[in-house]
C-alpha cells in the first residue's frame, strides 16, 4: 500500500516553488484592461499561460481556449474525470501585514492572495495528478485538470469550456473545504437602485464601499456637506465605542470625509465579517440627511445592517437539507444627483426562489422609492451521498486523516463543481483551520496543503483505477 502522505512530502519543495511562481501573478480580473486577446484583462491570462507551460513541461497535453480557460490532459478513455480549479484571485484590498502578491512562509503558514483560494489547493491537486503520472499509474479514463480565470466573478472561462468541449463524466473542484461538499446553495445577486436627491441640513455627497458582490467590505468612505466638526466627532466617538469597527473623520472646507474599517470575509457567510459599509450607513442615517440620500442610508443602515438572515424583510428561511438563506451586502455606492446602487448577493437553499426573495425585498424598497432587478445566478446543486464519486473521495479523506466520522456537507459557497451533474467540491480547507478566503492576510498552513495533496493522490488514484 502506498504511503500517500510520504509521497506528498517528497513533492513539498518543488510544489512550493511552483506555487510561489503562480501567486506572484496578481491575477485579478480587470475589465478596464480587457482586449480581444485578453477578455478578462492581461493578468488572469498570464496566470493561465504560466500554469499551462508548467503542465506542458511536466509531460501533459495542454490547450489554451481563448485565454480564458485551459486544461492539462492525462490518459485516454470514454469517461472523463475533471478536476476544476481557478487561477484568478480576489482583489487584495487594504490592511495586509505582508505583500499579498509576494508570498511568504511564516510560522508554518503560507501567506498571500490565493494561498487558500484557490492557487494553493489547486496546485496541490495538480501535483497529486502529476505525481501519479510520474509513478507510472495508467488511468482507465481521460483525466483533465481544467483551469478557469474568473471564478471570483462571472465564470466566463469555465462556461466557455463547457460550450466548446465535451462535458466531463464527473469530477471535483479543490476550491472549498474538507471533508467534502456535495451540496451548494443557489446563488444570485439583486441590484437596488436609488435616485440621488438630497433633502436635509446635511448632504450626502458620496458613499463608497465594497470590492466584489461576494466579499464582505472591509472599508467604507462617505463624504458629507453641511455638518459641524465637533458634533460629528462626538457622535462618531460615541458610536464607535459601541461597535467592532474603527473610523475617523477628516474636514476639508465644508466637506467631511468619514472612513470606517471593518473586517472582510467571504460573502457566503457574512457573519464572519464586519461590514464597514452597513456600519457607516447606520451611523450616517442619524445625521439629518433626507430625500433619496436618506432613503439610501435608511435601507443600508437599518434594513440591511447586521441582517444576513433577512429577518427585517420577513424572509428568514431554512431548509432541512441545505440550511439557511443568507444575504451579503457586497457593494454600496452613492453620488449626489446620480443616485445610489447596492448589490445584494444571496445564497439560497431549495424551497425558495430568487423571485420569492425579490418580492420580499420589494416590500421595503417600494416604500423607499427604489427599484430592484435580478442578475444571472445559479440554481441549488446536490449530489447524493450514495454516489460512487462521493463514496470514493470520502474514503480517501477518512483514510489519510483518520477522521472516520467525517460526513459530506452542504455550503453557501459556489464552486466549479456545480457545473457537472456529478460534481462536488473537495478541500482544501480543513475543519481545524481558520477560513481566510477573501480576507486580508489570507493564509493556508503548509502542512495542510501537503496533507491535501496526499488526499488528492489517494482520491484521484481510486477514481482512475477502479
Amino acid at each position: 500500500m502506498v504511503n500517500w502522505q510520504a509521497k506528498a512530502q517528497e513533492q513539498q519543495e518543488e510544489y512550493i516553488n511552483d506555487l510561489i511562481t503562480m501567486m506572484k501573478i496578481p491575477s485579478v480580473r480587470d475589465d478596464a484592461q480587457a482586449t480581444d486577446e485578453f477578455p478578462l484583462g492581461p493578468e488572469p491570462a498570464t496566470a493561465l499561460k504560466v500554469f499551462l507551460e508548467m503542465a506542458q513541461q511536466d509531460g501533459f497535453k495542454v490547450k489554451n481556449i481563448d485565454n480564458v480557460v485551459g486544461y492539462a490532459q492525462w490518459g485516454e478513455g470514454d469517461e472523463t474525470l475533471a478536476i476544476l480549479a481557478h487561477v484568478d484571485v480576489m482583489p487584495a484590498g487594504n490592511g495586509w501585514d505582508t505583500d499579498p502578491f509576494n508570498p511568504v512562509i511564516k510560522d508554518g503558514n503560507f501567506y498571500g492572495r490565493g494561498a487558500s483560494d484557490d492557487k494553493g489547493p489547486g496546485m496541490a491537486a495538480y501535483y497529486a495528478m502529476k505525481t501519479l503520472k510520474d509513478m507510472g499509474v495508467v488511468p482507465n479514463k481521460t483525466v483533465r485538470f481544467i483551469v478557469g480565470t474568473d471564478e471570483e466573478s462571472n465564470w466566463t472561462g469555465m462556461k466557455r469550456y463547457f460550450e466548446v468541449e465535451p462535458a466531463p463524466t464527473y469530477g471535483f473542484s479543490p476550491d472549498a473545504s474538507f471533508p467534502l461538499i456535495n451540496g451548494e446553495k443557489g446563488n444570485f445577486s439583486l441590484k437596488v437602485d436609488f435616485k440621488g436627491a438630497n433633502d436635509g441640513r446635511v448632504k450626502l455627497v458620496s458613499f463608497d464601499s465594497g470590492l466584489r458582490p461576494n466579499m464582505v467590505p472591509r472599508d467604507a468612505e462617505a463624504v458629507i456637506e453641511g455638518g459641524e466638526l465637533t458634533q460629528l466627532m462626538q457622535a462618531l466617538d460615541e458610536y464607535l465605542a459601541q461597535t467592532s469597527v474603527t473610523g475617523k473623520v477628516i474636514q476639508d472646507g465644508e466637506q467631511f470625509t468619514i472612513s470606517f474599517v471593518g473586517k472582510a470575509a467571504h460573502g457566503m457567510e457574512p457573519k464572519n465579517g464586519d461590514n464597514a459599509g452597513t456600519y457607516l450607513a447606520n451611523f450616517l442615517k442619524h445625521q439629518d440627511i433626507h430625500g433619496d440620500a436618506g432613503d439610501f442610508l435608511e435601507f443600508v443602515g437599518s434594513y440591511l445592517h447586521v441582517d444576513s438572515r433577512l429577518k427585517n424583510f420577513e424572509l428568514d428561511y431554512t431548509d432541512e437539507l441545505m440550511g439557511e438563506l443568507t444575504m451579503n451586502v457586497g457593494l454600496m455606492n452613492f453620488k449626489a444627483e446620480d443616485g445610489g446602487q447596492i448589490d445584494l448577493n444571496f445564497r439560497y437553499p431549495q424551497g425558495i426562489t430568487p423571485n420569492d426573495i425579490q418580492v420580499g425585498i420589494n416590500k421595503v424598497t417600494d416604500k423607499l422609492h427604489a427599484f430592484t432587478y435580478q442578475l444571472e445566478g445559479m440554481l441549488p446543486h446536490y449530489v447524493s451521498t450514495d454516489d460512487p464519486l462521493v463514496v470514493s473521495l470520502m474514503a480517501s479523506y477518512r483514510e489519510i486523516t483518520g477522521d472516520v466520522d467525517a460526513l459530506p456537507e452542504v455550503v453557501g459557497g459556489g464552486t466549479y463543481g456545480r457545473m457537472m451533474e456529478r460534481g462536488v467540491a473537495f478541500g482544501a480547507l480543513f475543519p481545524h483551520t481558520p477560513d481566510t478566503m477573501h480576507q486580508v492576510n489570507e493564509f493556508q498552513p503548509v502542512d495542510d496543503l501537503i496533507t491535501a495533496m496526499a488526499i488528492y493522490m489517494d482520491g484521484i488514484n481510486r477514481l482512475i483505477t477502479d
